[in-house]
């Protein structure tokens, strides 16, 4: 149905992935750290020159849209947007949680509860509740988390936690229906479901006015030691 460019800068991962028909059919990733304004140009010209493609060859483009670092979702909404503005293409807003809940539970397919978690600083994380058919059954929220969290739908459910956040929360959650999923992480990929199902129901995003779901405002800090 379509061939979009899917782009994921929610977290410490730079990721970009080409996939035509809900199919991936290139990828460029990197984990190593917050280097999103170096990489994810490069990443995105190489992708459609690798393919014999340029940004005209798209149906749209599909953004990673939150909630996640706020330095990664900026750079990555913006370099969204100019490839929309330059090549004239609509643009596809995917949810980052949902992505992710969507990644493990296509493997899994439980009846679980599905909790992605993305590191929001101290014990703090991003957080939703999926079922196994990726509904939203628990609202997205910014989360303090210790050994209380979740009492109540770890009583009766069980729940796969997941996602970079989700560290905090082994050791402190120790219900027999609390399990761990190990090694996964924010990516272009996991979206590609998503945007294609978007994309087929028309549901873009104003290129001029969205922004990302950021959930909190930014909190600048304030280096220690003055520097001269």
């Amino acid at each position: 149905m379509a061939l979009i460019l899917n782009i994921d800068t929610s977290t410490s991962v730079c990721s970009v992935a080409l996939a035509r028909d809900g199919k991936m059919i290139a990828l460029k990733e990197n984990n190593e750290g917050l280097n999103h304004s170096v990489l994810l140009g490069t990443y995105i010209d190489e992708i459609l020159k690798d393919n014999h493609m340029d940004a005209h060859c798209l149906d749209a483009v599909a953004i990673s849209m939150g909630p996640g670092s706020y330095t990664g979702l900026r750079i990555g909404v913006s370099m969204a947007k100019g490839v929309c503005f330059g090549a004239g293409k609509p643009l596809i807003a995917v949810p980052t949680l949902q992505a992710l809940a969507l990644s493990v539970s296509e493997r899994i397919r439980e009846e679980a509860l599905y909790c992605p978690m993305i590191d929001a600083r101290r014990m703090e994380v991003y957080t939703a509740f999926f079922d196994r058919n990726n509904q939203q059954v628990i609202d997205t929220k910014a989360e303090i988390v210790d050994e209380n969290s979740f009492a109540d739908l770890l009583a009766g459910h069980k729940i796969y936690f997941f996602g970079n956040g989700s560290d905090k929360v082994r050791m402190l959650l120790t219900a027999p229906n609390a399990h761990f999923m190990g090694q996964v992480e924010t990516s272009a990929r996991h979206m590609i479901p998503l945007a294609e199902e978007l994309f087929g129901r028309q549901e873009f995003v104003d290129v001029a006015y969205f922004e990302p779901f950021y959930l909190k405002d930014f909190i600048a800090t304030t280096p220690k030691k003055k520097v001269i």
